[in-house]
């Protein structure tokens, strides 16, 4: 079992690890500079269980961010990819409340799960 954190969750996914008796794990990401980023593991995933800490506020950067430390933990063979998102930024979004409105929950949930 591994713990990794993306950007803005550093902080909760140290101290999810020191609970767990385990050190955090290292990633880095590098960002280019027309803004695109892109995260890689500096260690070994391979057959572990991967937890990626990450928050979605503000949402979009910070949501594609982990989509893509999700992908990068299932290309780099690991057995287990769970997200623990303590802020989920379309959580208000969970239904259809009014005509022509898309139920942003549903949508960034069946994003997530398509990534693995």
């Amino acid at each position: 079992m591994k713990v990794f954190s993306c950007r803005e969750s550093r902080y909760l996914a140290e101290k999810i690890a020191a609970q767990l008796n385990l050190e955090l794990g290292k990633a880095e990401i590098t960002t280019f500079s027309d803004g695109e980023f892109q995260p890689a593991f500096t260690e070994s995933v391979r057959g572990a269980t991967v937890f990626i800490v990450q928050s979605t506020f503000p949402p979009t950067e910070n949501l594609f961010e982990l989509l893509l430390m999700i992908d990068a933990a299932h290309r780099a063979s690991a057995y287990k990819v769970i997200a623990v998102i303590p802020y989920f930024g379309w959580a208000r979004q969970d239904r259809k409340d009014r005509p022509r409105v898309s139920i942003g929950a549903k949508m960034v949930a069946n994003i997530l799960q398509a990534s693995g």
